[in-house]
């Protein structure tokens, strides 16, 4: 016996005796198993908080709006689509809902265009940039309390800088805030000026992205600096500029705190948006569903406005 474990061991062969047993593999399916498992332990929390901030609030709010809840807790009992009919039948609701879409025409244009040249002269490469950086975005980080209260002391039709200037010009005065042809442009100025910054930055991100080349073949081949805008930097900037105006969209649709600071919706309801009409419903009047389905309303055509957004831009994009 020892004879042939040594011829074993001078040969090469393994020895039975001392071989080590074969170790078992883990199958593709548990390893598979445990990954899934260790995922979706890291989503869970995210999963919940989704489930109970989101998901839920959206369920809860639009059962709410079949019913006539109340905060008074009167008739909280189901009553269908009744709130629906009753909202698009509202005078009042469609003329919030006509001052909502005013604003965002008047607004979205002047907020991209004006970010827009901001960027474009920044880009030149004007000195001190910080400065200029600094000074465009700044009023983006204040609060729209501290913006209402400035510009409603800058319309003051009796001591406001704006009426003083106009007066030392030969320029009659102007009820900004009072006058219901003007109050809604009053608001559209003040909104300009605290958010155009954030625009201005997306759009010099974008222009500092741009190839160096392309500038400098074009500058071989004879284009003057318009030229180049119009056909090198414009170009470039279509998908920032397709962001913006979708984004700009959407935050103007919901206007409500720089209009209930500077007007609270007047005069005459001429600045009232949805969203104050939906807070004016809803904590004023009590009634709780009837004001849900006004949400869900507008949320409707939030939705309708961000499809045909998207359509277009994939078309173009095509």
């Amino acid at each position: 016996m020892s004879s042939s474990l040594a011829s074993r061991r001078s040969t090469g062969q393994p020895d039975i005796a001392t071989a080590t047993p074969p170790q078992p593999t883990r199958r593709p399916s548990q390893s598979r198993t445990r990954s899934n498992l260790s995922g979706w332990g890291f989503a869970t929390p995210f999963l919940v908080f989704f489930l109970v901030f989101l998901v839920w609030p959206i369920l809860y709010g639009f059962y709410m709006s079949l019913t006539g809840k109340s905060l008074t807790g009167a008739n909280d009992s189901l009553l269908g689509f009744a709130n629906y009919a009753e909202a698009l039948a509202d005078a009042d609701m469609w003329r919030s809902l006509g001052n909502t879409l005013y604003f965002t025409v008047i607004s979205t244009v002047p907020l991209v265009l004006v970010a827009l040249v901001m960027a474009a002269l920044l880009n030149v490469g004007l000195p001190a940039q910080w400065l200029w950086r600094l000074s465009y975005f700044a009023p983006y980080l204040l609060a729209s309390t501290v913006v209402s209260l400035f510009f409603t002391w800058m319309y003051n039709p009796q001591l406001g800088l704006i009426n003083d200037s106009l007066s030392k010009m030969g320029i009659p005065k102007v009820a900004w805030l009072n006058d219901p042809n003007v109050a809604m442009w009053a608001i559209v100025i003040a909104t300009l000026w605290w958010t155009v910054g954030f625009n201005f930055l997306l759009y010099l991100a974008a222009m500092q992205n741009i190839p160096a080349q392309h500038y400098e073949a074009a500058s071989l081949d004879g284009a003057g600096a318009w030229r180049q805008f119009f056909s090198i930097t414009l170009p470039q900037l279509t998908p920032t500029t397709v962001m913006i105006v979708l984004l700009q969209i959407l935050a103007s649709l919901k206007i409500f705190d720089q209009v209930y600071q500077m007007t609270a919706g007047g005069p005459g309801g001429s600045t009232r948006p949805v969203v104050q009409y939906i807070f004016e419903t809803g904590f004023t009047g009590y009634r709780l569903g009837y004001s849900a389905a006004i949400s869900y309303i507008f949320f409707g055509l939030i939705v309708l406005v961000s499809v045909m957004q998207f359509a277009v831009t994939r078309r173009r994009s095509a």
